[in-house]
């Protein structure tokens, strides 16, 4: 049985972690029988095709894929986050990458392999909070690289932030509202 070795942003994507991430369980020997050779990260994959990466000693446990992707990658690019950015000269994350229950939020995407627009002006994916009508869908085997400005704004877009604090407004306030309808 050979043995194959994959590259720090494969590992990444397979694990569905950042490259970030991935060398810091790189620099801590935790991904098991990894080799550095020159630069480079030689990663084996396990009988799964799946790296392998050693449990840490205490703080929560990871949440890295421990088997192969199955879900499709969606890809979201965010309107009123560019038209945020645009109007308070920001630099907020504007396309939303989500994968299974996990999204994140990037400012570009390098895809490697194919790739389909889907446009369904009547039937919105509401997989998105407003119904994206227009996205990116990416087989599970295709490797999307994410890519962050060094001089741009981390965390959620603004309107996540603002439907976020909706959806969790504090039972206290919401009694107060019932009790004002009520009189």
């Amino acid at each position: 049985m050979t043995i194959s070795y994959i590259s720090t942003t494969e590992a990444a994507f397979l694990l569905n972690i950042s490259t970030g991430r991935l060398r810091l369980l790189l620099n801590t020997n935790r991904v098991v029988d990894a080799k550095k050779v020159g630069r480079f990260w030689r990663i084996p994959l396990n009988r799964r095709g799946m790296p392998e990466i050693t449990p840490g000693r205490r703080g929560p446990q990871g949440t890295w894929n421990k088997f192969q992707r199955k879900a499709k990658t969606i890809v979201h690019v965010l309107r009123k986050t560019i038209d945020y950015n645009r109007d308070h000269k920001t630099k907020y994350a504007a396309v939303a990458v989500k994968v299974g229950d996990k999204k994140d939020y990037c400012h570009a995407l390098k895809i490697h392999g194919s790739c389909e627009i889907i446009y369904q002006p009547h039937q919105p994916n509401t997989s998105q909070a407003g119904g994206a009508r227009l996205w990116l869908e990416v087989e599970p085997e295709t490797i999307v690289e994410r890519v962050y400005f060094s001089d741009g704004d981390y965390g959620p877009p603004p309107e996540v932030v603002q439907q976020r604090a909706k959806a969790k407004k504090p039972k206290s306030q919401k009694r107060k509202s019932k009790k004002k309808g009520k009189k």
